[in-house]
């Protein structure tokens, strides 16, 4: 469930436009206006600012906005301003640039978006990097997460509810085989996570637990420090569970030593058209705290009052 509030009467494009103008005008940025309408503009009306904006004042509205805004403030809005097969497009690019094993953020492009979504993703990595995700992950990636990452990202996964349960029986079987074996990085058992629609993929974990009496994410814990079980395991909660896996990511941005705004950041931008209201269910059962004072009490300034905005927060105004 989206967290994201647009108002019932939306301001044409062109009166954005001018507003924003107005923002950017005089001796200081006013941050609160950009805030007061970026943050309730949906992913098509933030197209059309940007594409109205282009052809009014001649100008990339996301330049200016990089020129005017610093630090964690400028990334939130910048990531939030791009329409979301860009903003997938330049998470891709920038986790494959600086990729290591302990990144999740292609995991997360591969397996918390629909195939159409992944595939829009994939487009826009064309248009705008002039090469293909896979090119950039296979050339980045070594070893065991070079075979699934780029199979996670070049999959088009089956999107219906269909599901054949002896085949889930079949390769439930097959997976508990190769990880009693320890054979991590199988073929078979990377296909399986790759490529498996979230259905069929639901229905052999739970054959898996139903036959062998244990999750298979506990399982794949065997070795806590195999960063490659993480990364297996980071896949199958994605498909099955996006909502529990956020809350964590969010969980560990949050309250670790120091606040990890780049997860932060993500995960709010990505989601908030999504199911943030879901994530944020999720984090206050397993935390005991809601979402939203958790992010308050981690953040500041014009960072945290956008963050909340994207939250729906009642009182971030």
């Amino acid at each position: 469930m989206s967290t994201l509030k647009v108002p019932h009467s939306v301001p044409a494009a062109a009166d954005d436009c001018e507003q924003l103008r107005k923002a950017f005008a005089g001796w200081g940025t006013n941050e609160g206006l950009i805030i007061s309408i970026l943050s309730h503009r949906n992913d098509s009306q933030k197209k059309l600012i940007r594409e109205t904006y282009a052809k009014t004042f001649g100008e990339d509205l996301l330049k200016v906005l990089d020129k005017e805004l610093t630090s964690d403030f400028e990334r939130l809005v910048h990531l939030w301003t791009l329409d979301s097969a860009e903003r997938d497009a330049f998470l891709a690019n920038e986790a494959a640039k600086k990729w290591t094993s302990s990144n999740r953020v292609l995991v997360e492009i591969a397996c918390a978006r629909s195939s159409e979504q992944l595939l829009a993703a994939r487009r826009a990595y064309h248009a705008l990097y002039k090469k293909s995700i896979e090119e950039d992950v296979a050339l980045r990636t070594t070893g065991d997460f070079r075979k699934l990452l780029v199979l996670l990202v070049s999959s088009y996964r089956y999107e219906g509810t269909e599901v054949d349960l002896n085949l889930a029986k079949i390769e439930a079987k097959l997976l508990h085989d190769k990880i009693s074996k320890k054979a991590y990085n199988d073929d078979d058992l990377i296909r399986i996570f790759a490529t498996r629609s979230r259905a069929q993929t639901n229905a052999t974990f739970n054959h898996y637990k139903d036959e062998f009496g244990k999750d298979i994410n506990k399982d794949l814990k065997a070795d806590p420090k195999n960063e490659f079980l993480t990364l297996l395991r980071a896949t199958s909660k994605c498909l099955i569970h996006p909502e529990k896996y956020f809350a964590k990511v969010l969980r560990l941005a949050i309250n670790g030593r120091g606040t990890l705004e780049e997860d932060l950041t993500r995960v709010v931008v990505t989601r908030a058209e999504v199911d943030l209201k879901t994530i944020g269910d999720e984090y206050q059962r397993r935390n005991s705290v809601p979402l939203d004072r958790a992010i308050a009490k981690d953040t500041s300034g014009d960072y945290e009052k956008m963050l909340l905005e994207l939250l729906g927060h009642e009182d971030a105004k």
